[in-house]
């Protein structure tokens, strides 16, 4: 009998320590999965301002450059059809980069706040794809810290993308409102849904949940948030829960240690009422 007692001692304790680096590597991993969500951030808008203050220099220097030839090619039918082509590429270009540049990092996300970054982005989104989009945004609030921002920012890039990707959905309803406790992003569509198999998985932390929405989950945790997925044959509804607490915490991994202020609260009014 003792032999086997020990045996179960033994065998407890390095299940333990088992359990015990097991939770260490969990927390290192999810904190390395949160720095390069931050160094992506930085990235992209690094790489927007890049695109806006060079390139765009660049196609702004060209058309100036294809004026001057139009002025001096006047008599030339030929060469002035051809250098109003070249000064037609040069417009679209322009308005592409500023496009793109403005999808990698939108410089109202840092001007002037989420809602009216959001606000830009979905009416965007509604004429590049075609789908019909209702928005229903809490305005004249108080800004919550960069960090909180980017995160519900890149829920609504992200959320847009799937529906417009995989959902088939003619219409969307964004919502985005203040509670007493919580900030609550919610993306409703009437697409084909997700099957119920497939719902049980990417709930979990199955692989399969895929780079956007396991992105999206590790941009809650960081804030001790929740991210809510549900769907059925009328459609799927994606909800970023964010606690109020953690809109009054410092930024961490760089995104500036400002605090904006408080919001006060709407009352008991959620997304879930509309």
């Amino acid at each position: 009998m003792w032999p086997i007692t020990k045996y179960a001692r033994k065998l407890a304790l390095e299940h333990s320590q088992l359990q015990s680096v097991v939770l260490q590597r969990t927390a290192e991993l999810q904190n390395l999965s949160l720095r390069l969500l931050k160094v992506q951030d930085e990235e992209r808008r690094k790489l927007s301002r890049d695109l806006h203050d060079t390139t765009g220099q660049t196609l702004a220097a060209l058309k100036m450059s294809v004026a001057l030839l139009q002025a001096n090619c006047k008599e030339d039918v030929a060469k002035t059809a051809l250098a109003s082509e070249v000064e037609q590429l040069a417009d679209r270009a322009i308005e592409e980069i500023r496009t793109m540049s403005y999808l990698l990092h939108p410089p109202l996300l840092d001007e002037v706040g989420f809602a009216c970054a959001a606000e830009w982005y979905v009416e965007g989104f509604a004429k590049r794809s075609g789908v019909t989009v209702s928005m229903d945004f809490a305005t004249g609030r108080e800004r919550s810290p960069m960090r909180v921002e980017i995160a519900l920012f890149r829920v609504l890039q992200e959320s847009l993308t799937n529906v417009h990707r995989h959902s088939g959905a003619e219409w969307v309803t964004v919502c985005f409102r203040y509670q007493r406790e919580k900030i609550i992003l919610e993306i409703r569509d009437n697409g084909c849904g997700i099957p119920a198999e497939r719902l049980m998985r990417l709930r979990g932390a199955s692989a399969e949940t895929g780079v956007g929405l396991a992105g999206m989950r590790e941009r809650m945790n960081e804030l001790n948030g929740e991210l809510q997925l549900e769907s059925d044959g009328s459609g799927t509804t994606l909800r970023a829960i964010v606690p109020r607490i953690a809109t009054n915490q410092s930024d961490q991994f760089g995104y500036g240690s400002e605090l904006i202020g408080p919001a006060e609260s709407l009352g008991s009014q959620s997304c879930e009422s509309q």
